[in-house]
């Protein structure tokens, strides 16, 4: 599938390797990527599947050994710089002074990337920190020292934000700050692509999600796409006798696991199906709930037996390229 209308970022046959003690390791593998202008794509990953480095080769941070890149459809690497202007990117956790204020560190980092001061009180207005504008960072909580970084990267006014991670680290009230400030943004018509291992936090802001494992796009499309696609029948059933019962429905061409005291049930056309065969062997059931199908439990499935093999971390060598990168970094980042 690819999506429909304009794309903010499309890669095609994307690879990387690094090489480590004489062994070469990929990091990427034929990587297809389609983030739709507009909203929040989820790009999603056990730890090790080439997230981060995606997300680097696409800031010009590390170069590919392979495949093409388009950012806003220009070229990237090699027009880099024509749309660096238009995206603001977290990859680490960007630099602050500890002993300014919020408002004075803002200022510091407009008057350095030419940004327009004005813009200061308004970005800090779009992450919810307006009235948190004079304390000190070092008083901050990571929630908000987050929000103060993507806040930076707004300086610019970007149409493309990148987050890696964004909320690793924060307590739940932290990540409900940081889903709200990324939803906030797709309203306003940015594109925000987040990469995370939370799914239940993607479930609620993304409208789009691509999943990937050992490099490779294993799924893509909208949330909802994919929950449905995975959608099942499973029927979860509480009876007091299980080994009886579970004879009962598989005797009936159902698929039945055991799950502790219940049973689990596949393939059955629904739950009134389930009761009256039950019935009719004189067992009732205690409970009778449908499975639902959520984006952690499709995840789960598409990347079983796909989690982080032995391979280095995602950045080594990312300065080999020097001052391109820093300069690409830079435009970038805040």
């Amino acid at each position: 599938m690819v999506f429909a209308g304009e794309l903010a970022v499309s890669t095609r046959g994307l690879r990387k390797t690094y090489r480590r003690r004489g062994t070469r390791h990929v990091a990427v593998e034929g990587l297809d990527l389609d983030v739709p202008v507009g909203g929040v794509h989820g790009f999603l990953g056990p730890n090790g599947a080439g997230k981060t480095t995606t997300i680097r080769m696409l800031l010009g941070l590390v170069r590919p050994d392979s495949g093409t890149m388009r950012v806003f459809d220009q070229p990237v690497p090699d027009r880099l710089p024509e749309v660096v202007a238009r995206v603001g990117a977290i990859v680490e956790q960007p630099k602050f002074f500890p002993n300014f204020s919020a408002r004075r560190n803002l200022r510091l980092l407009a008057g350095g990337i030419g940004a327009d001061p004005h813009l200061v009180d308004v970005v800090l207005a779009d992450v919810g920190l307006a009235d948190r504008a004079r304390d000190r960072y070092r008083s901050y909580s990571l929630g908000m020292k987050q929000r103060l970084a993507i806040a930076a990267t707004l300086l610019k006014d970007p149409d493309l934000l990148i987050f890696d991670e964004p909320t690793n680290g924060l307590d739940p009230a932290g990540i409900r700050e940081i889903r709200q400030t990324m939803r906030g943004l797709a309203e306003r018509g940015k594109t925000v692509l987040v990469s995370s291992h939370i799914l239940a936090e993607v479930e609620q802001v993304a409208d789009t999600v691509s999943i990937v494992a050992r490099g490779r796009l294993v799924a893509h499309g909208t949330v909802a796409e994919l929950i449905g696609a995975k959608a099942s029948t499973t029927i979860r059933v509480g009876i007091e006798v299980p080994g009886t019962a579970g004879d009962v429905l598989a005797a009936q061409g159902w698929t039945v696991r055991r799950d502790g005291d219940h049973l689990l049930v596949d393939g059955a056309p629904g739950g009134a199906r389930v009761t009256e065969a039950l019935a009719r062997e004189g067992l009732f059931v205690s409970e009778l709930v449908p499975v639902r199908v959520d984006l952690e439990s499709v995840f789960l499935e598409l990347t079983a037996g796909q989690g982080p093999g032995t391979r280095p971390p995602d950045d080594p060598g990312a300065g080999q390229h020097g001052e391109h990168g820093r300069r690409a970094a830079a435009g970038g980042a805040a």
